[in-house]
């Protein structure tokens, strides 16, 4: 399965569960207001350091997610590598996995855009 597939998969799974749960999306959309408010950091920024979380937690969709917005808000390919290969640092092995599990959903969506 694409990475575009695995989000759009993601979020038909999210939308069941909100309409299961309303709370659920409120809360947490209450919440990640609240992160990106303020305007020390920008939101491309907020953006790499949600995706090296992502990576380190290793979590699939929140890879695909944060790739996607990271891309919407003028990330670059060298800017993700950058943050790589700190996070790698960090984390060893099993964020290196992760990581280029990172770098693989960038380079297929990046591939699409450039074919739109």
């Amino acid at each position: 399965m694409s990475w575009v597939e695995k989000n759009e998969s993601m979020r038909t799974a999210l939308r069941a569960l909100n309409k299961a749960n309303p709370n659920i999306p409120e809360g947490f959309g209450a919440m990640s207001k609240a992160a990106l408010a303020g305007d020390v950091l920008d939101h491309k920024t907020k953006e790499l350091l949600a995706l090296a979380m992502a990576i380190s937690v290793r979590c699939d969709p929140c890879v695909g997610f944060h790739v996607e917005a990271l891309m919407k808000h003028g990330g670059t390919r060298e800017e993700l590598l950058e943050m790589l290969a700190m996070n790698i640092q960090m984390g060893g092995g099993p964020v290196l996995m992760y990581a280029a599990k990172a770098l693989e959903c960038w380079d297929e969506m990046a591939a699409l855009k450039e074919g739109a």
